[in-house]
């Protein structure tokens, strides 16, 4: 995936107001660049899995970085997708560099992911206007992700999640540990560009127990966001 900064200028106008009547609604998109490798991530991991089960307003999404698997414990859901949607987003970034735990609101603004008092600041100051309408449409075929009209232009990211998962770490920063994860990204997939005209694109489906889709600028905006069956609802127990 190449990087999502600015590289173009987009006709588009996304105020903070509130929205009129008819307009689609969407979540509030998070995402937690984490690694099971390191040990300041499961407190950002269990601030994610809280936000996951008790925020339907949001879509909270893990996505388990490579860098870290070399220092002692390969992360089973490290996804080389998920190295390198993080490195778009140093532009963004506080430290001027790709960090974990990193957690970025809207694909604008990142704070550390274990502060819990950033994190919920930024998802309170968060305004989350759709550009653009779009269903995901799950089927024993694959995946519908029809996108309306509208005025903008973007990515169309479809994403496979697991709700929640329990690792017993052996090696590394967090031996011994026992660590239960929500919402772990397991595929990430450019299904293809939105360019202001509705469209419809078929997709098989992705690894993971729950889908997602994502309509975002080139400069990071999130446009849009959907979710699939279970969207919005706590796990099962372990």
């Amino acid at each position: 995936m190449r990087p999502f900064r600015a590289v173009l200028a987009l006709a588009l106008t996304l105020a903070g107001g509130p929205l009129l009547a008819g307009e689609p609604t969407r979540p509030i998109v998070l995402e937690l660049f984490t690694s099971q490798g390191c040990s300041s991530c499961p407190p950002a991991d269990a601030l994610l899995r809280e936000i996951a089960r008790e925020r339907a307003d949001v879509l909270a999404l893990a996505f388990h970085v490579t860098y870290w698997d070399r220092l002692g414990w390969p992360d089973p859901y490290a996804l080389p997708a998920a190295t390198e949607r993080q490195r778009g987003y140093v532009g963004i970034s506080h430290a001027g560099t790709i960090y974990t735990p990193q957690a970025v609101v809207e694909g604008v603004r990142d704070v550390v992911g274990s502060d819990r008092r950033a994190v919920l600041a930024a998802l309170a100051a968060a305004r989350p206007v759709a550009a653009v309408r779009v269903d995901l449409i799950e089927s024993a075929a694959g995946v519908q992700i029809k996108i309306g009209p509208g005025v903008g232009a973007g990515r169309v990211l479809l994403l496979g999640y697991d709700a929640e998962r329990r690792t017993a770490v052996a090696h590394g920063e967090n031996a011994g540990r026992s660590l239960v994860e929500a919402n772990i990204v397991r595929a990430l997939d450019i299904a293809g560009t939105w360019d202001g005209a509705a469209q419809t694109l078929t997709r098989p489906r992705p690894t993971g127990e729950r889908l997602a889709v994502i309509v975002q600028a080139v400069d990071g905006r999130i446009l849009a966001a959907a979710c699939g069956t279970g969207c919005g609802t706590a796990p099962g127990r372990l």
